[in-house]
């Protein structure tokens, strides 16, 4: 998450070797009495990202015939342009690591977190089997992983809450493994820079590397693996490039083809019963159900105006663009209800130019604040991302803050990486451009800037200021719990996510409410299929991933609460179908 290197290159997929004569691009759908045949599986996936990949596998490891249907011309979704940190409690990784999680801890942190929005048979099935997909897919595929130590759960105070955490990711892959295949796997959202092998874990470190010794060690390794991986011949892959190019080597061995520039245009329904997909062909037939793993709808703006509050758009996501809800209209029209459509996995972005950059390190950092349009601090700049936007829709209609406003000094622009800008360097001009960065030579001038009370802001500059002078944030208690010191400045006391700001000049960054792909979905049950508004069972149809709502309701349990049940609900789904 440290350079953007030609990520935008559109790379053609090839559905050779599939036996299935399939147009690219949208077409209108024909009458399905018209549509001809196609295929016929016993199974039918559709979307490669994680839910739908892992389900694929599970299927095909059952002696299933798969097939997978995807809309993009790559392979991954958003899954390929994540960290992809995997939050799966209790999983073998983590035991292995002596991380001393229980079923009883875990069960009792994810019913604290979740609340009542989420029926307990969906919670235990995702405790359940998550460790075991994890078994499965390293028992099935080149993929191996490693726990994120440290990374706490986001709420480790609350019962059976780890402050060192339950996250783990994919480790280094060699994306020669994949031979020509690689060419199809949709690029990172932020690739890594050419030289260096980086995991997710590393970088909160590499934010530190000019002012912290460790920091410093944690790029000279990242350094190091990219020196050996390149003697040895290798395509080092990490983070979400490694989770797809994995699961998509293991569904490779498997003999699952994956369709690509093949979108799914309708469920084929008779008698009630889904019996297969519509694309631009025809019908492709499941003997045994569909499994609907397409993604969010955060590229749809008409769904985004329908379900969401304002303000809303297309423009503040990191999803991949090919979801715009494609899966989530196919369901309504078989039946399905939907759940969470109000919600997203939100997080802070600023509105650069090309794809909007998500904050994680930077609104934690110390030596930075976040104000409203009124110039004053409205929430806890280092709280979990989606409580952060929670929070700004909540306040908004009273007390304007979107946009807001992370407003830094040179001290802290001297110290530390913003987003790929190393320490000392001048930021892009195009974000000055483009309104995304403002910067003043004074609290008060940088205040007439960007359009906020000049007084209001420089008074809550001297008090937050005093708060870091003391080590107790009195206002929103940033510090307060082990989460919100993760992405800071060990070197800072007494307390590390808090520095005054007296360095001239002065910096404001806009923040939006942006976000990782939204979290509404069909309504599933705890074996992932698909139920009607009345709760019963369509039959045939399944859905993991963002196209189901997400079994962490309204909240967000740690680092990777989206692709880990994504892959267990598919793990699930094909196991069941």
């Amino acid at each position: 998450m440290d350079a953007d290197l030609t990520r935008r290159q559109i790379l053609r997929g090839t559905a050779a070797g599939v036996g299935l004569a399939v147009t690219s691009g949208l077409a209108t759908a024909p009458a399905a009495g018209a549509a001809p045949l196609v295929g016929e599986y016993d199974v039918v996936v559709v979307g490669s990202g994680a839910a739908g990949m892992t389900a694929a596998l599970t299927a095909a490891k059952r002696g299933l015939s798969v097939v997978v249907v995807e809309k993009a011309p790559t392979f991954g979704g958003s899954a390929a342009r994540s960290g992809a940190g995997i939050w799966i409690p209790n999983n073998p990784v983590l035991l292995a690591a002596g991380v001393p999680d229980t079923p009883a801890k875990a069960a009792q942190y994810l019913a604290a977190v979740v609340g009542p929005d989420v029926p307990a048979a969906r919670q235990q099935a995702f405790l359940r089997s998550g460790p075991e997909m994890i078994a499965f897919v390293m028992a099935n595929s080149p993929l191996r992983f490693r726990w994120m130590e440290g990374y706490s759960d986001y709420y480790p105070e609350l019962p059976g809450g780890l402050p060192n955490g339950r996250s783990i990711e994919p480790d280094q892959f060699d994306g020669n493994l994949l031979g020509a295949e690689l060419a199809n796997l949709n690029p990172a959202y932020l690739a890594t820079p050419p030289g260096l092998v980086v995991f997710s874990a590393d970088y909160k470190w590499l934010n530190l590397a000019a002012v912290n010794a460790k920091g410093a060690a944690v790029a000279a390794t990242c350094l190091a693996r990219g020196t050996a991986a390149a003697l040895a011949g290798q395509k080092p892959l990490t983070m979400g490039q490694s989770l797809a190019a994995g699961l998509r080597a293991g569904l490779l061995a498997a003999n699952v083809p994956v369709l690509l520039n093949t979108p799914l245009l309708d469920l084929n329904v008779e008698n009630g019963a889904v019996t297969g997909v519509l694309v631009p062909g025809g019908v492709v037939r499941a003997r045994r159900g569909v499994i609907v793993g397409s993604g969010g709808f955060e590229h749809n703006a008409a769904m985004r105006a329908q379900y969401q509050r304002q303000p809303i758009g297309t423009a503040w996501t990191v999803g991949a663009k090919e979801n715009t809800g494609d899966g989530h209209r196919a369901g309504q029209r078989a039946g399905a209800a939907l759940d969470l459509m109000d919600d997203a996995w939100w997080g802070p972005a600023i509105p650069i130019p090309g794809d909007p950059y998500f904050c994680l390190a930077e609104r934690t950092l110390p030596g930075g604040l976040i104000v409203n349009q009124a110039g004053k601090r409205f929430v806890n700049e280092a709280a979990p991302y989606s409580d952060v936007v929670h929070t700004m829709y909540d306040k908004n209609p009273t007390a304007p803050d979107i946009p807001a406003w992370l407003v830094v000094d040179q001290s802290y622009r001297s110290k530390y990486l913003f987003r790929d800008t190393l320490p000392l360097l001048p930021l892009p001009d195009s974000w000055y451009a483009a309104g995304a960065v403002v910067k003043a030579s004074s609290i008060q001038a940088l205040g007439s800037a960007i359009g906020v009370p000049s007084a209001a802001l420089k008074s809550t500059v001297d008090r937050f200021n005093g708060f870091a002078w003391s080590g107790v944030d009195g206002d929103f208690r940033r510090g307060a719990s082990a989460y919100d010191h993760y992405y800071t400045d060990p070197l800072v006391l007494p307390n590390s996510c808090l520095a005054p700001l007296w360095a001239p000049p002065f910096y404001a960054f806009k923040i939006v409410p942006g976000d990782l792909g939204t979290k509404g979905g069909m309504r599933t049950d705890a074996r992932a299929r698909v139920l009607r508004p009345d709760g019963s069972v369509i039959p045939g149809l399944y859905a993991a991933g963002n196209a189901s709502a997400a079994v962490m309701g309204h909240s967000y349990a740690g680092a990777g609460s989206t692709i880990g049940p994504a892959m267990t609900f598919g793990f699930i789904a094909g196991n069941d179908v």
